[in-house]
């Protein structure tokens, strides 16, 4: 079983824009992110601790400027926390084993996948292809993964 965590050697290695999401709590301007029309199938890891966060079969396009998600992948890998920042109240999402920020989550998804919109940066996000997730230690994420066609 892999072991996730965040390391001074995985902090070093971010982009400033990655360190500023992750580490800061910021977040990346809209439509800007390297994955949010991603379409191809795999899954999206942590980029600090590569614990397993959300799967392309999950993603939508929400029109938010961000990837969305309806679920993660492992729920035990994502946290949720009150957050009172500028003047609103949300719900962040980081990492359990990095402690990255991701985004947010809101109750506007899909209602009928659950109603929930994980609004994700994509510099706190690795994109793993399907046809790559074994061999780098993710195959036991492939069932929720869907082939592509």
């Amino acid at each position: 079983m892999q072991k996730f965590a965040k390391s001074a050697d995985a902090i070093s290695n971010l982009t400033a824009e990655q360190y500023r999401v992750t580490q800061q709590g910021a977040t990346e301007a809209p439509g800007s992110g390297e994955h949010l029309y991603n379409e191809e199938p795999g899954i999206y890891v942590d980029i600090v601790s590569g614990e397993p966060l959300f799967a392309s079969s999950d993603k939508f396009e929400s029109g938010c400027g961000w990837p969305s998600f309806t679920k993660p992948i492992v729920p035990a890998n994502v946290n949720e926390l009150m957050d009172k920042s500028h003047g609103m109240v949300r719900t962040e999402v980081r990492s359990t084993h990095g402690d990255s920020h991701l985004g947010h989550v809101f109750d506007d998804g899909p209602e009928d996948r659950g109603g929930l919109r994980y609004c994700i940066n994509s510099a706190a996000l690795r994109f793993i292809h399907r046809d790559d997730m074994a061999a780098q230690g993710y195959g036991a994420y492939l069932d929720q993964v869907e082939e592509r066609k």
